[in-house]
């Protein structure tokens, strides 16, 4: 197996000790601190910045105008949209230190997030979710759920190709493109 190159653009600053996988694209005006991880095959789009203890898995693609604060963990095939938002302090004030208060919010694989959408810290949103554009979330999501506005509400169920899925009257959906069946059970989706 060959390794990919790596491509950084000049503008980028990334700080000593900053880990960065193999075919990975970090663009222009990105900032990476010293103990972040990116992942094999990301993309990070211009004026991304990743924060220190970060973790970014494989295949993930950050667009154009996002921070990814400390206490944020990205896994494998994330895509989050341009201008999202991750806090990570619940009560955020200028003259208080609340580093040591740090939130941890976990992207879990498979998710996609929308442009302009706001994650609040402290969060896991499950598997294969999708977040609509300007979504604000506020609490946890599970696996597979369509979720939109503010605060963000469930308005229906995706399958892992993101496409809509269908629950008949026995509970089973299948996905349109992959022709993958789906589960719902106890508000809980699986993959079957």
């Amino acid at each position: 197996m060959t390794n990919l190159e790596t491509k950084i653009h000049p503008s980028a600053v990334i700080d000593f000790g900053a880990k960065i996988g193999d075919g990975t694209s970090v663009w222009h005006f990105c900032h990476l601190m010293s103990t972040c991880v990116v992942g094999n095959n990301c993309s990070l789009g211009q004026n991304v910045f990743i924060g220190n203890n970060v973790i970014i898995g494989n295949g993930v693609k950050i667009q154009n105008n996002v921070s990814v604060y400390e206490g944020v963990i990205i896994e494998d095939d994330v895509f989050v949209g341009p201008s999202v938002v991750f806090t990570n302090v619940l009560n955020p004030r200028s003259f208080v230190e609340r580093k040591h208060e740090f939130k941890k919010t976990i992207i879990q694989k498979g998710v996609s997030i929308g442009a302009n959408a706001t994650i609040l810290c402290g969060l896991e949103i499950g598997i294969f979710s999708m977040i609509g554009a300007g979504a604000v979330v506020t609490k946890n999501i599970p696996a597979y759920t369509l979720v939109v506005g503010n605060p963000a509400k469930q308005i229906g169920w995706v399958s892992k190709t993101g496409h809509r899925l269908q629950f008949d009257e026995t509970n089973a959906a299948t996905c349109p493109h992959s022709k993958e069946s789906y589960k719902l059970e106890n508000s809980k989706v699986t993959s079957v």
